[in-house]
């Protein structure tokens, strides 16, 4: 411990922390904000659908083949030096994306962001877990998950706020002055500990860096891509989900056997550690579906505006603040985390299931409870999962099990959004071929409703022009019928699956925890 207190100055924690969490809060909110510009995007560069997600997809891929070497970069090149460089990247490539002059210059400047943005995450979480004493971690991950669950959160309030008001150009350019400022407090604050230095020159095979740059790579795309190409009915999708398999499965054999592996899987022989990356991995899936599935609901089926979508998702921020301190504070005083995630489990579960007894007549506040309830259980669920995850961790691996942590993570969360935009589409379908059948000439509710349209429509026309004009009325409030049964069908099914949940969170009762 002398030895370290001489080579590195002592800084005050709350300084590192808010110094590592600047930049991380602005890297994660970049995965959500830009979806909400999307269509201004593709206005402003002529593009098309299709040509426009790859705006979205490109940065997600770019930042997941990252995220797990980023312990293998920070030993390599100094974890210092590694984190200056790497928002120094994504400093500028933010520049160029606010600048791009055509799509294909914003769609590369968008992988360089992602380069830049992909090491932030578990960099940021490695410091703030050495930076506080083992008794103080459940406030560090509070810090840490301030930027974690809050930033996809107000993303697209910030996104569609600026874009609305400025530009789109300018949900990049926001991140120039917080990117300057983060370099000058990471250069004054934050240094490297001794056992970075001592593992810099351990080599690793590049056919296995290879390996998994391809399986993440490809599975990233998979995810973003499969629900608007049909899943595996498009050669494009299937092919690459057989590339992704083969390439895992041969990465993870030759990981195994490997004297210097890029990802040390043999954290993985504790218990602990497997039973809370299965937990943050399905517990973030349900968590992104749903905050997938929230505003498109509230824009497409409730008619609200972007700003009137991103008032009923704000107050859940707040509440998110609040509980993740109290719940740090409560861990440093001993409560144990697998009692304070189970409660959190149970709020998530229960305020999900109640979004899926959301009706077309709910009024502002009926809206937004449950997301204030789901938000204080995502407090309560990722500050003791993150504390407990890591109490059988030593210092000199926290790195490498910061990187498979987060990867895991955002896998969810990538898992998450595929799964939830699936089974509302498949959901859809089958509630309208259901509702459908209801829609017969010689139903009572049918002729009331024929002739309540037609009322309602009087239009001095021919017959056979108002007759279509009400079948096409009638028709579309079958369409929004059956979406609001299927939005109800998918968050009952993550609230469902979040459940099951509960019985895993006991493994983690152990003396440490």
């Amino acid at each position: 411990m002398e030895t370290q207190d001489k080579i590195i100055p002592k800084v005050n924690k709350w300084v590192v922390a808010l110094t590592v969490i600047l930049p991380t809060f602005i890297e994660i909110m970049d995965t959500s904000v830009v979806n909400v510009s999307l269509p201004h995007i593709q206005g402003g560069l002529n593009a098309g659908l299709d040509e426009s997600t790859w705006v979205l997809t490109s940065y997600l891929v770019s930042n997941a083949v990252i995220i797990p070497i980023t312990g293998w970069l920070a030993n390599l090149l100094g974890r210092k030096r590694y984190l200056i460089g790497s928002i120094i990247l994504f400093t500028v490539s933010s520049m160029l994306c606010g600048s791009a002059p055509t799509l294909e210059v914003l769609i590369l400047a968008r992988v360089l962001q992602g380069i830049g943005g992909g090491a932030l995450q578990p960099i940021s979480q490695a410091i703030l877990l050495e930076s506080f004493p083992k008794e103080e971690h459940g406030m560090a991950m509070a810090i840490f998950g301030m930027g974690v669950v809050l930033a996809p959160t107000i993303g697209p309030v910030v996104g569609g706020w600026i874009t609305d008001n400025l530009s789109w150009r300018w949900v990049f350019y926001i991140n120039l002055p917080i990117g300057i400022l983060s370099v000058f407090m990471i250069i004054f604050y934050i240094f490297d500990p001794p056992y970075i230095k001592s593992s810099k020159n351990k080599g690793v095979s590049y056919i296995s860096l290879m390996l998994l740059f391809i399986w993440v790579g490809c599975l990233q795309v998979v995810l973003d891509k499969g629900q608007r190409d049909d899943w595996f009915h498009s050669h494009f999708i299937l092919t690459l989900s057989i590339i992704s398999a083969v390439c895992f499965l041969i990465y993870i054999i030759r990981e195994i056997y490997a004297k210097n592996p890029v990802l040390d899987i043999s954290v993985f022989k504790d218990k602990t550690f497997v039973a809370g990356n299965l937990i943050l991995f399905t517990g973030f899936m349900c968590f992104f579906g749903s905050v997938v599935l929230l505003p498109l609901f509230l824009q497409n089926l409730m008619n609200y505006t972007a700003m009137w979508a991103g008032l009923v998702l704000g107050p859940s921020g707040i509440a998110t603040m609040i509980v993740m301190f109290i719940v740090g504070r409560l861990l440093n005083k001993g409560v144990p985390a697998y009692i304070l995630l189970i409660i959190g489990l149970c709020l998530i579960s229960f305020s999900v299931i109640e979004m899926g007894r959301f009706t077309l007549d709910a009024g502002f506040w009926q809206l937004v409870w449950p997301r204030v309830i789901q938000s204080c259980g995502m407090g309560l669920f990722f500050v003791p999962l993150t504390t407990a995850t890591y109490v059988n961790i030593p210092k000199e691996k926290i790195g490498n099990a910061s990187s498979i942590y987060n990867l895991l993570r955002n896998l969810g969360g990538s898992f998450g959004t595929a799964i939830a935009t699936t089974y509302l589409a498949r959901s859809s379908q089958f509630s309208q071929t259901v509702l459908v059948k209801n829609v017969v000439p010689f139903r009572e509710e049918f002729v009331y409703m024929w002739h309540t349209v037609q009322n309602f429509l009087h239009d001095p026309v021919s017959i056979p022009i108002q007759g279509s004009k009400t079948l096409a009325f009638i028709y579309m409030e079958v369409l929004r019928q059956a979406g609001m049964l299927a939005y109800n069908d998918s968050f009952i099914f993550l609230g469902t699956i979040t459940m099951f949940l509960i019985p895993i969170a006991l493994i983690l009762r152990t003396k440490k925890a």
